[in-house]
């Protein structure tokens, strides 16, 4: 099986709140997904956080990296910030919303 590479964004506000997506399947999490040829990881974080809750963000720096050997897939993290949008539902969400890093914590669910 190939690695696949994805990305996930965590995004703050100018209140320093962090940008959630609910997942139809993962339930709450950082908005990102899987990076597609030719883009760089970059454009895929703000690919996936514009098409995931409608923000347009600024991404400011690298966080980490996470692998998840079982599914082959290999997580850039990164930080940004919002600099534009209205926040919206997508086909791939079922909630968007900002959140204290205190209740971020409390309702992202890790594996």
């Amino acid at each position: 099986m190939n690695q696949k590479l994805a990305v996930a964004v965590m995004v703050i506000n100018q209140d320093h709140h962090v940008l959630l997506v609910k997942n139809h399947r993962r339930g709450w999490e950082f908005p990102g997904g899987f990076v597609e040829a030719g883009e760089s990881i970059k454009d895929a974080g703000i690919r996936e956080v514009k098409e995931e809750s409608g923000i347009v963000i600024e991404v400011t720096n690298f966080l980490g990296v996470e692998q998840d050997v079982k599914r082959s897939t290999t997580v850039i993290l990164l930080k940004g910030k919002a600099i534009s949008g209205e926040i919206s539902v997508s086909s791939e969400t079922q909630d968007v919303g900002y959140f204290t890093l205190e209740e971020a914590k409390n309702i992202i669910k890790l594996d």
